[in-house]
């Protein structure tokens, strides 16, 4: 190799040397990430906020403010017809957020009387929950929709009876000095480990919001569907409900 060809080669490997450090050489102005256990199957990460212990229904309310009503046992919250909504006494803003649900098998029902109920992300933008497995219904109420805003991407519903998950990531709506929205809320959702909501923006509160300040950070709800006309009877079960706030 002459002279020329070394040289040339030689500034190529100080070039390469300077672009891409050794670890640990130049790159010690970054912190490094915080360790998080990452839990496994029915064990939440190791920064999750338990929403729900699994043993009774503390940190829970009712619109009223009384404690929830729903039944506790096995570590799964079964929440009856009349229960009434519930909400997390724990707010939130920007969140990931896990929870299992699995809807009665309603065989004499169809459509939005089918297992319905809902979870209303900082009391406001409902994920609907409903027994979508052959039962069609309107696509922005059907399982997995942002309700009455964005039907979901594809239908990745269990039957019923099955435990499903929702794995949701809210990002909180920016606001100014003013407290209006200067940036959309945006939520991605998966169900039952498929994506079906992509970073949709939240044009507003949606329908049967209770947050009057969407500014603020808010409650997660579970909804008793049995307000109603013509709702029937059913008992709606969840479990394993976390969150790990991104703020």
């Amino acid at each position: 190799m002459n002279k020329s060809r070394r040289l040339c080669s030689l500034l190529f490997l100080i070039t390469v040397v300077r672009a891409h450090p050794a670890a640990g050489q130049g790159a010690g102005e970054e912190p490094q990430p915080r360790v998080v256990d990452p839990g496994g199957p029915g064990k939440a990460p190791s920064d999750a906020i338990m929403l729900f212990n699994g043993q009774d229904m503390k940190g829970w309310l009712t619109r009223d403010g009384k404690p929830g009503q729903c039944a506790v046992s096995n570590a799964v919250m079964s929440c009856r017809t009349g229960a009434g909504d519930i909400l997390s006494e724990e707010k939130f803003r920007s969140a990931q957020i896990h929870l299992e649900f699995a809807v009665p098998n309603m065989p004499g029902q169809k459509g939005q009387l089918k297992g319905n109920s809902g979870v209303y992300l900082h009391g406001c933008y409902e994920l609907q929950v409903l027994d979508s497995y052959r039962n069609p219904t309107y696509a922005n109420g059907s399982c997995g929709a942002l309700y009455g805003i964005s039907p979901p991407l594809v239908n990745a519903s269990r039957p019923p009876e099955q435990w499903q998950s929702y794995d949701i990531v809210i990002h909180a709506p920016k606001c100014d000095a003013a407290g209006k929205v200067a940036e959309q809320a945006t939520v991605t959702v998966l169900h039952n480990g498929v994506l079906i909501q992509d970073n949709v923006r939240m044009p507003g509160p949606g329908p049967g919001c209770m947050h009057k300040n969407i500014c603020e950070p808010g409650p997660l709800l579970l909804q008793d569907h049995s307000g109603f006309p013509g709702a029937p009877d059913t008992t709606m079960k969840f479990r394993n409900i976390w969150i790990r706030k991104l703020d």
